[in-house]
């Protein structure tokens, strides 16, 4: 299925080989002009800051200010150290997810490699910040509480939560992408118009299910007890 107007296959990658690894080469570009463009964007909006905000400024401020309101919210101002990785990463989303929706392009969260990229980065992150905040000890030693089976059970939800976060939103922004492809085929004009349209604000709405997503599974590690 060709997608927009570069030929690219829905699904399937461009490969290369290096030191015996193989790499989706589309997805290699698109995260770099992702973060390429949030660079920029952020660049654009910083460069003449004005006490009464407009243009990208603005817009940008309106972004970082309500993710700040859902840091504090749900991480209290602990949080706030750990804002700039998390509005980054839903910059990155953004950008990254309407990439696809551009002609000739694809989204590199249509690769399950990024969100699970992604998602394995936040655990990580989860599990650190925890052993810093209650001391290693206590902090694993919570997994083995109040009997020490609940291991099992908490081991379970500790693996899924890195599966469930990368495959909703490689999900839903490859399935997005295949369905504007058909429509576009189906019934040119209309109805891809307005799936795109719709693609736009799935876009959106998937960027900030991640990031609070991360946000909750983050405030969880700074409380003193589950």
């Amino acid at each position: 299925m060709g997608h927009g107007g570069g030929g690219h296959e829905i699904g399937a990658h461009k490969l290369a080989q290096f030191a015996g690894l193989t790499f989706n080469l589309d997805t290699l570009y698109m995260t770099w002009l992702t973060m390429a463009i949030v660079i920029f964007l952020a660049v654009i909006a910083t460069r003449r800051v004005e006490i009464v905000p407009r243009g990208w400024q603005n817009i940008l401020e309106m972004a970082v200010t309500a993710l700040l309101d859902q840091i504090d919210n749900n991480m209290g101002p602990k949080g706030r150290k750990l804002a700039p990785i998390i509005i980054t990463l839903f910059l990155f989303l953004l950008v990254g997810n309407e990439l696809g929706l551009v002609p000739g392009f694809t989204s590199p969260t249509n690769d399950i490699n990024t969100t699970l990229g992604l998602a394995l980065m936040i655990v990580v992150l989860v599990h650190v910040v925890g052993a810093i905040h209650r001391g290693p000890v206590r902090y694993f030693k919570h997994f083995f509480e109040p009997y020490i089976p609940f291991v099992i059970i908490n081991i379970v939800e500790e693996v899924a939560k890195p599966i469930t976060l990368s495959f909703r939103l490689f999900g839903n922004i490859l399935a997005g992408e295949i369905l504007l492809i058909i429509l576009g085929m189906l019934v040119p004009y209309v109805i891809p118009t307005a799936w795109l349209a719709f693609s736009v604000f799935v876009g959106v709405v998937q960027a900030f299910i991640f990031t609070i997503l991360s946000v909750s599974y983050l405030s969880n590690s700074l409380k003193d007890e589950h």
